[in-house]
């Protein structure tokens, strides 16, 4: 059977088990709505939790980031497995002693202030927009590729089928909906990974085959290094990235994980407070199964990519090429008319290819913006993982195959920040704030419509990608470690932290890290990305989260010291909530 034909079987057989699940976990009160009825075992939070944060980002890009940026790409590693343990110490126990359903709702209570509530639920919104609109293009472009069909109708398809799973069942739905997701994904990363380190090293453990040696007793790093050497690019296992940068950029992903409120919320489904705690060291080690593997893709990925591509006939390249050619993803143009593939350390176009319509000598398509510079080709980061087993020759099913995982991985996170978003509407601003009498009824209504207008508006970031938003969609870890890391972690640990400085902190933290990406990354309105050498303190706007998340520490402690303390009952509640005895049966709420 060719790839189509399995795509369509591998990819109907996981959906119709999605939408299985979720009928079977349809939710019937809020509390299963939001938080699963807190009847979620840790090992199955732990899954769910995993598949919630390995979004499109981590399946499809991460491997693809490493690929291209070799040593430097290990920060996003070290930041991202890194966030957990911040999450399993600092947070998730006594999060779920709280007892709350969502961020915004411990910021409300705990800083006694529906302004604090507001601004809180605003910076929910922001990240969970900002991250979400990449899951849905990433869906849209793995129908795109994988199923012949246009990326509208593919972000659309994605949206019908997150809109069931969600609408259904709610966080419920969403919970074991994503324990299959998980069991898919990271199948569908782990099978390739280890056909392919068989296939270069004779090794079935990717880690180690990453480090194995050829059959020409040449160690395949030193391989991959010596290529890069000879393309003009920088040794593969050496950085350029500043010592800073490294550390702020590391810094800045384990704060915005720990900070993340699609990624917080799953440790209220638990039933006790100690259960959180396991499910996050679950979801660690679940986590380090596909984190631990990415490094070996990315050296598999990069190795056969310039083997395949250096010096040879255009024509003479395989399907999988042609086939990536036409989504835009991959480009050649021939500056020097020798007909051959010249890969070098330059840009090939100046930014995305725009494609002519008419084809060149060699069949190739013709793109309006090529540079001066002597590199023919342009890569695509994000097509390293998906583009991986056909680069290698790998069986259709395989194939096909990684692309279901893809679309579990995109799906499984876009439903989870689109409950975010329902939740912060629906719990937090009409129940909690403007209509605090409304029925349990009314408001799992009003939570099923929030969901399926955060759907649609989800769905036309994908159709309809603002340039901004598409540019930053990584740096939401950065708005979530500039916003609500300060507030949650102060507010479990300095009982004297009031509203008023919370309040200030948030607003200064975020409005910073927008006003920086904006700047120096995403070229908005106009404004042309700012160079490497203005960066403030040479810190890159990945890495900025980590000087707001500073600023908004400083003002926040500032500022409530400087103002009237916190009611007694509040202070007793930040002294209840650190007490060990809370293992036991936590709060209904």
């Amino acid at each position: 059977m060719d790839v189509q034909l399995w795509t369509w079987i591998l990819v109907g057989l996981s959906f119709a088990l999605y939408f299985g699940i979720a009928i079977w976990a349809r939710a019937s009160s809020t509390k299963d709505f939001y938080i699963a009825g807190s009847g979620v075992s840790p090992l199955a939070n732990g899954m769910a939790t995993a598949a919630d944060w390995m979004s499109a980002a981590s399946f499809i890009s991460m491997a693809g980031i490493i690929s291209f940026t070799g040593y430097d790409g290990s920060v996003y590693l070290m930041g991202w497995t890194g966030g957990y343990v911040l999450l399993a110490l600092l947070l998730a126990p006594y999060l779920r002693k709280f007892g709350k359903f969502t961020v915004p709702d411990f910021i409300g209570d705990r800083y006694y202030s529906n302004t604090a509530r507001t601004v809180a639920i605003v910076c929910a919104l922001i990240v969970s927009f900002t991250y979400v609109a990449g899951q849905m293009r990433g869906v849209g472009i793995v129908f795109s590729q994988f199923l012949q069909v246009e990326i509208t109708n593919g972000v659309i398809i994605g949206m019908a089928v997150v809109l069931v799973f969600a609408f259904i069942g709610g966080m419920k739905g969403i919970t074991y909906t994503q324990v299959a997701q998980y069991c898919v994904l990271i199948f569908a990363f782990m099978v390739p990974a280890i056909f392919i380190s068989i296939q270069m090293t004779g090794n079935p453990i990717p880690q180690i085959g990453m480090g194995s040696q050829l059959e020409n007793g040449t160690f395949l790093l030193d391989k991959l290094d010596e290529l890069h050497t000879q393309l003009g690019f920088k040794e593969y296992t050496d950085g350029s990235k500043s010592t800073w940068d490294v550390f702020a950029i590391t810094l800045a992903l384990m704060a915005g994980t720990a900070g993340l409120p699609h990624v917080i919320v799953r440790f209220f489904t638990v039933p006790r407070v100690k259960d959180a705690r396991k499910s996050a060291g679950y979801a660690l080690l679940l986590i380090a199964v596909l984190y631990t593997t990415a490094p070996a893709v990315s050296v598999f990925a990069r190795t056969n990519l310039i083997e395949t591509v250096m010096d040879k006939e255009y024509s003479s390249m395989p399907a999988w090429f042609k086939n990536w050619e036409n989504t835009g993803l991959i480009s050649w143009t021939d500056k020097n008319n020798d007909g051959k593939i010249q890969y070098s350390n330059s840009d090939a176009v100046n930014g995305k290819p725009e494609f002519k319509e008419s084809r060149g000598t060699y069949g190739e398509r013709l793109i309006s913006n090529p540079t001066n510079s002597k590199n023919e080709l342009y890569v695509d980061r994000d097509i390293m993982v998906l583009a991986n087993p056909e680069i290698a020759k790998l069986p259709n099913w395989v194939i096909a195959l990684v692309a279901a995982g893809g679309l579990a991985a995109a799906l499984s996170t876009a439903a989870g920040l689109l409950l975010v978003i329902s939740t912060s509407i629906s719990h937090d601003l009409l129940k909690k704030q403007l209509k605090p009498n409304i029925t349990d009824k009314q408001e799992l209504l009003a939570a099923r419509i929030s969901i399926f207008l955060a759907v649609i508006a989800a769905g036309l970031f994908g159709i309809y990608p603002p340039g901004f938003v598409a540019a930053v969609v990584a740096l939401a870890f950065g708005l979530a470690a500039a916003s609500f890391f300060p507030a949650i972690v102060l507010g479990i640990f300095d009982k004297r932290m009031n509203k008023e400085g919370a309040i200030s902190g948030m607003i200064v933290g975020i409005s910073l890290m927008l006003f920086y990406m904006v700047r120096y990354k995403t070229g908005f309105y106009g404004l042309e990305p700012r160079p490497e050498s203005e960066w403030w303190f040479g810190t890159s706007p990945e890495g900025f989260g980590v000087i707001a998340m500073l600023l908004n520490i400083i003002i926040s402690v500032t500022v409530s010291r400087l103002t009237a303390p916190p009611p007694e009952d509040v202070q007793n509640i930040v002294e209840d909530i650190r007490i060990p005895s809370g293992a036991g049966k936590a709060s209904d709420h």
